[in-house]
């Protein structure tokens, strides 16, 4: 059912104060996540961070089956971390590669993660190939299927570029790898909370994300998914006493579950308010979430197409709007509106360094829409920015 846009506003109340249309970066948290902080932190005031956490075990053993419901996989196959950056490398990290083993990734892969791919060939001698994209910019699905050879260890590609609207094809990608019997690590930083992931229809082995983005959740949180049937083909990169049972001197066992890719120190209250940010949005419904993102940023594209100067980047299209104007560098774009008070944000180049220095685009505005902004946000953004093109 359509989004009730005046109760999310009523969620939200920062909405009142400011345009916020850096959901891409860290979205607006609504009540219920900061109020799970808040209880817990006073709990942990009040009583102390260990009989805090104690009396909140059940609460955050919920939280894995919160995102196990929003992934539809199963609660075993759910780790809670520090944020997507540590889920992300806990996954790559764990794939022994071998000299002349080859990792497949895309050219709109997100930096830091060609930077570990860089860091692993340097050490192991594997080797990185990059697939081509096609005319759109997606990943070429075809391109990929052509450069599947026995050496390939690992596919791994980012679902949703941070640079842009574009979506590459994850269940396109999943069939592949899955018929060849290729582990699959997705990045799915900024479409988790976007628009419905399922883990089982895409094909993943392994998917990273975060609490901050389209969640609205806290900073400071992350979770990985891993499949069941992968577990014993990974070895987390770093161990400690929540991954393994310490049985003899010269023994341990690890966990039969995805909580290897865990240790023992965490942010209760945090990781509370990620599961209080995982019932809300399921609470809406992924699917008119979806719908109201891409109408939100249908309508803010078509306004922007319309100024003078300013040009827009992209051809699927989710909740990312990226843009240029003319002679304005992005930097005192968002600081100009920031005095509004608008928040956007100013993205490098959208294209890592391996793509040819023609197709690679220069800096950008990022305005990203989520479903409790408004049409009259979109309309007052557009004049704002036609103002200072």
């Amino acid at each position: 059912m359509p989004i009730d846009i005046e109760r999310a506003r009523r969620d939200t109340p920062a909405a009142s104060k400011i345009l916020h249309f850096n959901n891409a970066g860290a979205a607006l948290m609504p009540t219920p996540v900061l109020d799970a902080q808040l209880r817990h932190l006073q709990l942990e005031a009040d009583t102390g961070g260990y009989e805090a956490a104690a009396s909140a075990d059940d609460q955050l053993e919920a939280t894995y089956d919160s995102i196990a419901r929003l992934l539809n996989a199963d609660r075993a196959e759910i780790a809670l971390v520090e944020n997507a950056t540590v889920a992300w490398d806990m996954a790559f990290y764990s794939v022994a590669f071998a000299p002349g083993d080859r990792i497949l990734t895309a050219e709109a892969e997100y930096a830091s993660n060609h930077i570990a791919f860089l860091q692993v060939a340097r050490r192991t001698g594997a080797i990185i190939a990059v697939v081509p994209s096609d005319d759109g910019g997606d990943l070429d699905v075809e391109a990929l299927e052509r450069m599947i050879d026995r050496r390939v260890r690992l596919i791994a590609i980012t679902h949703v570029p941070t640079n842009g609207g574009l979506v590459n094809p994850a269940a396109s990608v999943g069939r592949i790898a899955r018929a060849h019997g290729i582990l699959y690590l997705l990045d799915a930083c900024q479409s988790v909370g976007q628009m419905p992931i399922d883990v089982a229809a895409i094909g993943c082995d392994m998917l990273s994300a975060t609490g901050r983005k389209y969640l609205r959740g806290p900073r400071g949180t992350g979770f990985l998914y891993v499949r069941r049937g992968v577990l014993d083909r990974l070895e987390p990169p770093f161990l400690d006493l929540q991954a393994v049972t310490w049985v003899a001197p010269d023994r341990y066992e690890m966990r039969p579950d995805a909580r290897r890719f865990e240790n023992w120190e965490r942010n209760v209250a945090a990781q509370l308010g990620l599961g209080a940010a995982v019932d809300y949005a399921l609470g809406w419904g992924l699917a008119d979430i979806e719908a109201r993102i891409e109408t939100l940023a249908t309508e803010l594209r078509r306004r922007l197409a319309e100024i003078p100067g300013v040009r827009d980047h992209g051809r699927r299209l989710c909740g990312i709007v990226t843009f240029t104007v003319e002679g304005k560098p992005p930097r005192d774009i968002v600081a100009a509106l920031r005095q509004q008070p608008i928040n956007c944000h100013a993205s490098g180049p959208s294209s890592p360094l391996l793509v040819a220095p023609a197709r690679r685009l220069a800096a950008l505005v990022r305005a990203s829409v989520h479903y409790y902004n408004t049409e009259t946000e979109v309309a007052h953004f557009a004049l704002a920015i036609a103002a200072l093109a």
